[in-house]
């Protein structure tokens, strides 16, 4: 089986000196790997070509064969590495917690524990039977949650 330790130090060379972060490696046992990789401006196709042959001539498929496939990362998959977070300041994310809540609101920052989101909550205000919604800051440790994601609306 190849290492995925293999791939991502390839991968860690090819873009040592490009505007792209590796996001996500994933080698199954029977060698088909997947390289997602993003940017702040978005992935060019002619990168991700360019990037699966510089792997392709770094493996060598005598030795052990594979299936490559190197792309970009999906706007609706959960955020993998903190550029994406960057990347989506401003836009609505849903975060799922671990106690099993989700929230929806807007990335308002991002550091390197933690980051922000303003999201309309439910809260008991005094003197009225009825919760009632109010916009506040909730932050968040990575630890925290499951998952981040882009809510895509239509």
């Amino acid at each position: 089986m190849i290492s995925k330790q293999v791939v991502k130090e390839i991968v860690d060379e090819f873009l040592c000196d490009k505007d792209y972060v590796l996001a996500d490696i994933q080698v199954s046992s029977d060698n088909r790997i997947l390289v997602e990789i993003d940017s702040y401006t978005g992935v060019d196709i002619d990168v991700c070509a360019d990037l699966n042959h510089y792997i392709e001539e770094h493996l060598d498929r005598d030795k052990e064969d594979y299936e490559l496939e190197v792309g970009s990362v999906s706007l609706t998959a959960p955020f993998k590495t903190r550029m994406q977070y960057e990347k989506n300041l401003g836009h609505e994310v849903e975060v799922a917690c671990k106690d099993g809540k989700k929230i929806r609101g807007v990335l308002v920052s991002v550091d390197s524990d933690s980051f922000s989101v303003d999201a309309e909550v439910l809260v008991a205000v005094e003197g009225k039977k009825r919760k009632q919604k109010q916009l506040q800051t909730l932050t968040f440790g990575y630890d925290e949650i499951n998952y981040t994601q882009y809510n895509l609306k239509f």
